[in-house]
């Protein structure tokens, strides 16, 4: 009988993948990674890792672990949020999350325990032709969670298992409720684990007190237009709670680090011809061979696929050229490149290529400090 551990965090997703694999014959235990801990619970795990998971372990009849990792997570993924909103940068959490200590540990638990497999909730699915093994999208395009995924190689996908990603979310909860699992009472959690309550700026405020401060607003030509609470609060893009009335509708279209200035335009300043990004992590290794290759891009994981063409610069590096300018590309997140239903890697932005004629007049007027 092959074994599985199962990484399990009480929702409903990892609670259906044990359960189908159990009923599929397989020998099935459960681990929950306790990655985050904060005050005011009533319980000493966060909703990614609730003690829930216990009664639901206890319902399927399975073997159960909690592993601490928390200290991974906090120098892997919370101190790094932090700092990087502290440099204006907007982080993805989740998907660093997973390349660097979700799927690193669970592999490593996976071996410990004598097991052929490790297996997740993820709305993802993985296929296998010619012995190369391919991150495919999921069934529910909507649920597809195939975008923070994207850090996974060769050798672990030959290991993983994703039993949920051949269905849509409506049929996990069909599923759920039909074997009255505990975790079809609870609500799905959309909010960042370390965070309470969601809140992220005051969450910021709270750790970053101190070290970011006010400063000025500025438009592209370098007039002062306002004050900004610290850098750290806002993100390419944004033009809610800027706190300045200009007339006509203002964006954060970038950072200028040295005067500690936020910097304001209109929707033609965030549009941007392409990118750069690096910690690059190709799936399948030869694509980095061709020296330009058509792909689809995602820059954030609710943006639209967009055509464009990489151009790799070296081993962790490449740049990314949209078959059209796209509008507000933010440094930190992750650019996330398909071809069909595959995934063929990701990477980190690292600051976006303006299109020409905004690129000469934030030039000119030497305000604008890209990301780099």
């Amino acid at each position: 009988m092959k074994r599985v551990l199962v990484g399990m965090s009480g929702g409903v997703d990892s609670s259906v993948a044990a359960l189908l694999l159990k009923q599929q014959g397989y020998e099935v235990i459960g681990v929950t990674l306790n990655l985050w801990s904060y005050e005011d619970r009533q319980e000493p795990y966060n909703e990614c890792c609730s003690l829930e998971v216990r009664t639901v372990a206890q319902q399927l009849g399975i073997e159960h672990h909690f592993i601490d990792a928390g200290r991974e997570f906090k120098e892997r993924v919370v101190d790094v949020f932090l700092a990087e909103h502290a440099q204006g940068r907007t982080p993805s959490p989740c998907g660093r999350c997973n390349r660097l200590v979700r799927f690193p540990i669970l592999l490593e638990l996976a071996d410990r325990f004598g097991c052929d497999y490790l297996a997740t909730g993820h709305h993802a699915r993985i296929a296998v032709e010619d012995g190369v093994y391919y991150l495919l999208t999921s069934r529910d395009p909507i649920k597809d969670q195939s975008y923070f995924l994207y850090g996974l190689t060769q050798a672990q996908l030959r290991k993983i298992l994703f039993p949920v990603g051949d269905l849509l979310k409506s049929e996990v909860w069909q599923i759920a409720r039909a074997h009255n699992l505990v975790a079809a009472r609870k609500p799905e959690s959309m909010d960042l684990c370390f965070i309470p309550g969601g809140d992220y700026r005051a969450y910021l405020r709270e750790k970053l007190d101190g070290i970011v401060r006010p400063g000025e607003i500025v438009d592209t030509s370098g007039r002062v237009v306002g004050r900004h609470e610290g850098l750290a609060f806002y993100t390419i893009g944004q033009r809610q709670g800027l706190g300045i009335a200009l007339g006509q509708r203002v964006y954060v279209v970038g950072f200028d680090y040295e005067n500690n200035r936020l910097i304001v335009g209109d929707e033609r300043a965030l549009l941007s011809e392409g990118l750069i990004a690096t910690d690059v992590n190709l799936i399948y290794k030869p694509l980095a061979l061709s020296s330009q290759l058509s792909v689809d891009v995602k820059i954030r994981y609710r943006s639209p696929r967009v055509p464009a063409t990489l151009e790799f610069l070296d081993d962790k590096r490449v740049c990314v050229r949209f078959a059209q300018p796209q509008r507000a590309v933010t440094p930190g997140q992750i650019a996330v490149f398909y071809e069909g239903e595959r995934v063929l890697g990701g990477g980190i932005i690292e600051h976006a290529l303006r299109q020409a004629d905004s690129t000469k007049s934030i030039a000119e007027n030497s305000v604008l400090v890209e990301h780099r």
